[in-house]
């Protein structure tokens, strides 16, 4: 139970700050016109979490951090694609009408798992954080601590979808979230500059 309790914790721990992944699902809970809609992005990013948790806890995290060059080659197409991200949040047009482009399905996953494996901060801490704690247990107590960071992932990106539709409803103008946006923005980049002085 010890095991389940300390994944619990690490992973909220992990994944409550603002982030890309989470401003995109955020958002996708906020611009398409029905809850439904926004599930793809939820479950893409749970799916991709899942996955980078399991490769973490089963041995990836020893190989990434004895490569030097594999860890700047993550951080350097990291931080371009949050560049990019940044400026593509800036942009966007948070307006919730019947006319407004929500995101099809195939474009909700694409950005999804763009926004969870092309993102270095995200791949650093699962592996650097998850995958060093779960050495400490093996056997069932290793399951348990990793069914419990999968499990707070999950619920984690459904909240999000939630959220964001239920600033919709209370917010109809766009006003909020445009400002959420354009705050949004402003941290991607300055996460980008921040993972840029660690290369530097």
């Amino acid at each position: 139970m010890e095991a389940f309790l300390h994944g619990v914790i690490l992973a909220f721990g992990l994944i409550l700050p603002l982030g890309v992944q989470n401003v995109f699902v955020f958002s996708q809970g906020a611009t398409q016109p029905h809850l439904v809609r926004a599930l793809p992005a939820s479950i893409t990013a749970s799916i991709c979490d899942t996955l980078l948790i399991l490769l973490a806890v089963f041995g990836l995290s020893i190989v990434v951090l004895q490569f030097e060059w594999l860890r700047i080659a993550l951080m350097s197409v990291g931080i371009l694609f949050l560049l990019y991200m940044g400026y593509s949040i800036w942009r966007s047009n948070p307006a919730f009408t019947d006319n407004n482009e929500a995101l099809p399905v195939k474009k909700q996953i694409l950005f999804a798992v763009s926004v969870s494996l092309l993102n270095p901060h995200a791949i650093l801490d699962t592996i650097g954080v998850i995958g060093t704690s779960a050495l400490k247990y093996s056997g069932t107590e290793q399951m348990l601590f990793t069914a419990a960071c999968v499990l707070i992932s999950w619920l984690w990106f459904f909240g999000l979808i939630i959220a964001g539709a239920s600033l919709k409803r209370l917010d109809n103008s766009g006003k909020l979230m445009n400002i959420f946006n354009k705050c949004s923005a402003i941290f991607i980049w300055a996460t980008a500059l921040y993972l840029l002085s660690g290369l530097l």
